[in-house]
């Protein structure tokens, strides 16, 4: 059994998932879009949008999608654990751009170097390096 998270987005799924490249998290393993291959669409308006996508990196997994339905995200966050300072800056760093950092990386009373955002496309991350 392995847990993963699935975030809706409402139009811009290809667009994080490409952000999320760029911030070396990983890349997209799979991607089906609405109206494509017989997959039927629910709303014109989600014509060639993301429909499913798998993203993979080195002790990443998460899937995601475009939902006419979808709700903004909030109430949960992809935490990353970190095991070295200088990857745990840049990618926050990477992550923060065009976002909203809630808690700027530092160590916490509890030893770790912590930091938590807000991505620009809603998703909610925490970075934790243990000291």
């Amino acid at each position: 059994m392995q847990l993963a998270n699935y975030l809706f987005f409402t139009t811009h799924c290809e667009e994080a998932l490409a952000f999320y490249t760029a911030c070396e998290l990983g890349q997209v393993t799979l991607l089906l879009r609405h109206g494509a291959n017989g997959i039927p669409l629910v709303d014109d308006t989600m014509q060639g949008r993301v429909m499913h996508a798998r993203f993979e990196g080195p002790g990443v997994l998460f899937f995601a999608s475009d939902n006419h339905d979808a709700e903004p995200m909030r109430g949960s966050a992809h935490m990353l654990v970190m095991d070295d300072r200088g990857s745990t800056d840049r990618i926050f760093a990477r992550l923060a751009e065009g976002g909203n950092v809630t808690t700027p990386l530092a160590v916490q009373p509890w030893g770790s170097y912590y930091g938590k955002l807000t991505d620009r496309f809603g998703v909610q991350w925490m970075v934790d390096c243990a000291q």
